[in-house]
């Protein structure tokens, strides 16, 4: 990295949001890096594919083709900077939808050839791991619990809609996959919980709020649904929430409030549920799945005998398990160290923050003609990111 990288354009288009951010760097070419959060716009994509229950991939794509070019010129716009300013461009590259991962990727590569800068190809997982070294102007712009970003080396838990994964992070390019889950992710298992109770898409947050009503109400002797809690005994880095995903089916099925019918659309098959009920079985659904990751995140820690744990990703938002997790680094004498809640769903400023760890570690640089989208990239594949410069060419 040169000092002339201070400022770095990240763009991500992996599943349901059109991301770009412009990330300042206090300290290019030194480590860690010490990145500052100048724009950090999302264009969400709820209103599209509430009605379906989850994403549409091809209604996705299309609407990446709409919003990339506003949502970049809304980051640089917001920056104060153009896009001669700009460094380098680092970019989600995978995993992810295709079709999505593809608008992205070649806005970055018309971008980098164009000013002949190098370009980053950033795993989507290593974006949420290092979205705790993220800076801001504000406290709620910082790394959470631990006030501060994690040490290396330290255990990672993401959780979102498509992974839960564990990773010991040695640093930048070299996460060790330690193990995830089976089925569900758990966010994916939030969604069709919420789907399944007629809540909704995204259900996360909605389940969040029943959850906390739950607890607000609550009446002596009353008690959140019973659901049962998938520890899988000797698989200490897996999980699995199909099982508490069907417990909750099942639970409705039973009491004539989700109607098995192939003629009604997924999202007309709930039945009606009052809002005692709705909030007894969110609350039960959530103290379930947030036990789990607790316990798991607390036994990775001690089996691989690390002091600093963090957590990111879309579900690391939630409340009760962020006040859960405190509780449990406190007691287990473990630091914890979340992002802001900004930072947790997909970004593009963790793009970027990645990217600038990628430059400043060093790494491939092939022709980035060649780089490509990878739906299925493995994290702990060798390197974790690519970085690529343009053949005989240097910016002018």
């Amino acid at each position: 990295m040169t000092g002339g990288q201070r400022l770095i354009l990240g763009i991500e288009t992996s599943c349901d949001e059109t991301a770009a951010s412009v990330v300042f760097l206090e300290n290019p070419g030194e480590f860690p890096v010490s990145p500052r959060v100048l724009s950090d716009v999302v264009a969400s994509q709820y209103d599209l594919h509430g009605r379906f229950g989850g994403v549409v991939p091809e209604l996705a794509s299309r609407r990446h083709v709409e919003m990339i070019e506003p949502v970049l010129r809304a980051a640089l716009e917001d920056a104060g900077v153009s896009l001669g300013d700009i460094g380098a461009v680092a970019v989600t590259r995978g995993p992810g939808l295709v079709i999505a991962l593809l608008v992205g990727l070649s806005a970055a590569k018309a971008i980098a050839w164009s000013r002949g800068i190098p370009l980053v190809g950033v795993h989507h997982l290593a974006g949420h791991i290092y979205s705790l070294f993220l800076g801001g102007s504000g406290p709620e712009e910082t790394s959470g619990a631990a006030g501060g970003p994690p040490p290396f080396p330290h255990l990672a838990l993401v959780v979102s809609g498509g992974h839960t994964d564990f990773y010991r992070v040695e640093g930048p390019g070299r996460e060790v996959h330690l193990g995830g889950t089976l089925d569900d992710a758990v966010g994916e298992a939030y969604d069709k919980v919420a789907a399944s109770m007629g809540l909704g898409y995204p259900g996360g947050p909605r389940v969040d709020e029943l959850h906390a009503a739950f607890r607000a109400s609550v009446r002596p002797g009353e008690e959140p649904v019973s659901l049962p809690r998938p520890y899988l005994e000797g698989k200490p880095y897996n999980f699995s929430f199909s099982g508490l995903k069907t417990a909750v089916l099942s639970y409705l099925r039973e009491r004539g409030l989700y109607r098995d019918d192939p003629s009604l659309a997924p999202w007309a098959r709930p039945g009606g549920m009052d809002a005692g009920e709705a909030r007894a079985l969110a609350a039960g659904f959530q103290e379930a799945a947030v036990e789990v990751l607790v316990e798991k995140a607390d036994r990775a820690a001690r089996a691989q005998r690390l002091r600093a744990v963090s957590v990111s990703g879309g579900v690391a938002s939630n409340s009760h398990l962020r006040d859960s997790l405190a509780r449990r680094a406190q007691a287990s004498g473990w630091a914890l160290h979340l992002p802001a809640r900004r930072y947790c769903t997909d970004n593009a400023a963790m793009i970027a923050c990645a990217g600038a760890f990628a430059l400043v570690s060093g790494g491939e640089a092939p022709d980035y003609l060649a780089l490509d989208a990878d739906p299925a990239w493995e994290l702990d594949s060798p390197g974790g990111v690519s970085v690529a410069r343009k053949k005989g060419r240097r910016r002018g």
